[in-house]
């Protein structure tokens, strides 16, 4: 039985996917780890949990030891609009975090998985239908930690057997946990927004197409991938992995549909607005198809649907407290 620690397990993916990875392998088998952040009672009565550092190797090391962990998703991040603002911290986290990861993958024969994410791409890339091999030349720190963390996990599997793989990101989506710093958040505040007040204000302009991705469709992509027959995969880490292609007003004519009433305005945030410029509006990934079967479940219909439907009920639930 594979004995699994998940980093960042209180963040955007990780709260998400550690209770996922707890009911396909057992409780015990896999340890959340966090840092600066309260755990939830569910996520602490389910199973193992340990504050790290991931900057301290010390502390990722003690808990692969202690537990004898062979698997890591490593989920700690600092992210886009966050990082711009806190460069020094975003390096710190995104770089030296995943560096001290796999020198303790590498000690201790774990296999590791590292999302990316499509802000490795920048102004000079090709923005429709990016290839999965092209130029990256983000401007943004976020994005340049991310291409250096594809690098590094390049590096480890081929100079010292490391089984790293890893998946480039979208915007990702979820009723369950709240935006962290995001380029991308506005696509979760809609639809809270629409189902609180029946409006938003996007700090993205009208026209402005990025990849999107529903949550459940990015775990499944992580779970897949780790699974995968490593004698498949041409590529390892900085898999394109596509869902939908989205702007402000195509989530709103969506979500129009099921609450008419709704209403969209628009107040750029330049900077935020600045890193969607240099970001794809589509992605191509065939070699995810084609080398490990990845393929999403959900569309932008079904996603609004599913997702108006959980908001409804949590603000309900919120609203008549048992």
């Amino acid at each position: 039985m594979k004995k699994v620690m998940v980093t960042g397990a209180v963040g955007q993916i990780g709260s998400e996917l550690t209770p996922l990875l707890r009911k396909r392998l057992g409780e015990e088998n896999v340890i959340a780890a966090g840092h600066n952040k309260k755990p939830d009672k569910a996520l602490l009565e389910s199973g193992p949990f340990h504050f790290i550092d991931c900057t301290d190797i010390s502390t990722v090391a003690e808990v692969v030891r202690t537990h004898k962990v062979d698997t890591i998703y490593h989920l700690a991040a600092v992210l886009s609009a966050s990082g711009e603002k806190a460069p020094q911290l975003c390096w710190s986290v995104n770089v030296h975090g995943l560096y001290n990861v796999l020198e303790v993958a590498r000690e201790y024969q774990c296999a590791v998985f590292t999302p990316s994410s499509i802000g490795t791409y920048g102004p000079a890339t090709p923005k429709i239908n990016t290839p999965q091999d092209t130029i990256q030349r983000p401007d943004t720190i976020y994005g340049v930690s991310k291409v250096t963390g594809e690098l590094l996990c390049d590096y480890y599997y081929k100079r010292s057997g490391v089984d790293t793989r890893g998946v480039r990101y979208p915007g990702l989506i979820s009723y369950k946990t709240a935006p962290g710093g995001g380029t991308t958040d506005y696509a979760v505040e809609i639809y809270f927004e629409a189902i609180k007040h029946k409006k938003y204000t996007c700090y993205l302009k009208k026209g402005t197409l990025l990849d999107m991705m529903y949550m459940p469709d990015a775990l499944n992509a992580a779970i897949t991938l780790m699974e995968a027959d490593p004698l498949c995969l041409k590529h390892r880490n900085g898999f394109n992995v596509a869902a939908m292609s989205v702007a402000p007003e195509t989530i709103a004519a969506e979500i129009k549909k099921v609450i008419p009433e709704f209403e969209l305005s628009f107040k750029i945030d330049p900077l935020r607005q600045s890193i969607a410029d240099s970001w794809p509006d589509s992605i191509d990934d065939s070699a995810a198809r084609e080398e490990w079967g990845w393929h999403p479940e959900y569309d932008l219909k079904s996603m609004t649907e599913d997702m108006l439907k959980h908001i409804q009920a949590i603000t309900e639930d919120v609203a008549c407290p048992a």
